[in-house]
């Protein structure tokens, strides 16, 4: 009788404790092949140094922003480590007409594609909920305008290299779906320009900053 006693108070015992222990362990980060979708806005604006700082003078170029993104998260001991790769474009463009395109910095430009390479590193807050900050490189283009009144012309452009960093939270919405919300700075520091014939210039210096607040969605394998 004793015995079974005994028994019966160890089990008991283990069971109580065992919720309680499941509460102490973290919870663990998304893992596994992930790809997706993203939208947001776009802003592209002199850096401080070619920043005219004149009140009113709106030297930025707004857009929507559009893009596939596809990476590898990896969880190890209470974090999450991931790389990650992205292709987007933007709707922003400078306005042609305006009277003097030259405070851009670019003369009258569209904005191009993107590609952005880095890494990740996330710290899990919750069920299914991912808490991150990201840094890697940018390579952006901006495609110059040439307007005659009647036919825009984008033969040429201009091939922007630089880093960016960010933050943002991602929740899961389903078994193998995800959603996200972030935000991006990217500094660009280097660019050359691309004739119609292919041809470049030397690397110049520049400073130009790009601001982005983007959502996304994507399914994990």
């Amino acid at each position: 009788m004793r015995k079974f006693v005994f028994a019966a108070a160890v089990i008991a015992s283990t069971a109580l404790s065992a919720p309680a222990f499941a509460q102490d362990v973290a919870p663990e980060g998304p893992s596994g092949f992930r790809v997706g979708v993203i939208g947001g806005l776009d802003i592209l604006r002199p850096g401080s140094s070619e920043d005219t700082d004149i009140r009113g003078d709106d030297q930025s170029s707004e857009g929507f922003l559009y893009g596939v993104e596809a990476g590898y998260d990896l969880p190890l001991g209470g974090v999450t480590l991931g790389v990650e790769a992205e292709l987007s474009n933007s709707t922003g463009k400078t306005r042609v007409n305006r009277a003097d395109p030259n405070t851009f910095g670019y003369g009258s430009v569209e904005a191009g594609r993107d590609i952005y390479v880095g890494a990740r590193l996330g710290v899990p807050i919750g069920t299914g909920t991912l808490l991150y900050a990201k840094g890697g490189y940018t390579n952006a283009r901006l495609n110059v305008l040439a307007d005659d009144g009647s036919t825009v012309l984008r033969d040429q452009n201009f091939q922007l290299d630089g880093w960016r960093v960010g933050a943002g939270v991602e929740k899961s919405i389903g078994t193998n779906t995800y959603a996200k919300l972030e935000y991006r700075y990217s500094n660009y520091t280097d660019a050359d320009f691309q004739y119609p014939d292919g041809s470049t210039t030397n690397t110049f210096s520049v400073d130009t900053d790009r601001h982005q607040v983007v959502a996304g969605v994507g399914f994990r394998f």
